[in-house]
């Protein structure tokens, strides 16, 4: 009978840290390469249970994160960035280690981009 308890109370405990999300709050920056140049970005991050919302943030404006979610270490949301009058869906998927998010988005149809973001402390 204890063994059983034990087995369940250890059980729990490994279902309860695999299911601990990382934290994504707050602001983080980026700058990097792309096809019209050097980007510099600042995200800023409100997570809300496995929900994102937030703003991108570059030298053309702000954008509001769309379909932000946390699925434990990765981070998936969506930009919708104004270029000359035209919106260009940006797709990002990104991974968590401590202070540095590498994300990988998708700009439309037209390129894949690799870049890290920072946490500003």
């Amino acid at each position: 009978m204890i063994r059983r308890i034990a087995f369940a109370l250890l059980f729990v405990a490994f279902t309860a840290i695999g299911a601990h999300a990382a934290d994504f709050n707050g602001k983080w920056t980026a700058e990097f390469d792309t096809q019209i140049g050097v980007q510099k970005y600042t995200y800023e991050f409100h997570v809300d249970g496995a929900i994102v919302t937030g703003k991108a943030i570059n030298e053309h404006g702000e954008a509001a994160i769309q379909n932000g979610k946390i699925d434990g270490d990765t981070i998936t949301f969506v930009e919708m960035f104004n270029f000359n009058g035209m919106d260009i869906k940006i797709t990002y998927t990104g991974k968590i280690n401590g202070d540095e998010i590498k994300f990988t988005r998708q700009v439309a149809d037209f390129a894949t981009e690799q870049l890290t973001a920072k946490r500003v402390k």
